[in-house]
């Protein structure tokens, strides 16, 4: 067990910045001044309220990350039809057959 201790307090100490002994002191003075009957209301509470915010992180993360991507796209096809070896739509269309010369020109008058 001594090793799964230390596992928790390496992820608490990098999460909060705080180790183990001063979560543990956090710990018994929310106790002493909110009372055991008031704790785990508390707690409950503060568990939800970190949950939405993190929800809410992720809506905002979903929302930038999609603009983003279609700021790359434009770009990335701005790119590519500036480019010379770029296909345009009036490259792509079939190139018209010759007109016929005209043959009076070249029959004496």
């Amino acid at each position: 067990m001594g090793g799964r201790c230390g596992a928790v307090s390496r992820e608490v100490s990098a999460v909060f910045g705080i180790g183990m002994q001063e979560l543990i002191i956090i710990l018994i003075v929310a106790l002493i001044f909110i009372g055991p009957k008031k704790l785990p209301d508390l707690a409950k509470a503060l568990g939800k309220g970190v949950a939405q915010f993190k929800s809410a992180m992720d809506d905002v993360k979903g929302t930038f990350d999609e603009g983003i991507k279609k700021e790359i796209d434009q770009v990335k096809d701005s790119i590519l039809s500036d480019s010379p070896g770029a296909k345009t739509p009036e490259a792509e269309k079939p190139a018209a057959p010759p007109a016929p010369a005209e043959e009076t020109k070249d029959k004496p008058a």
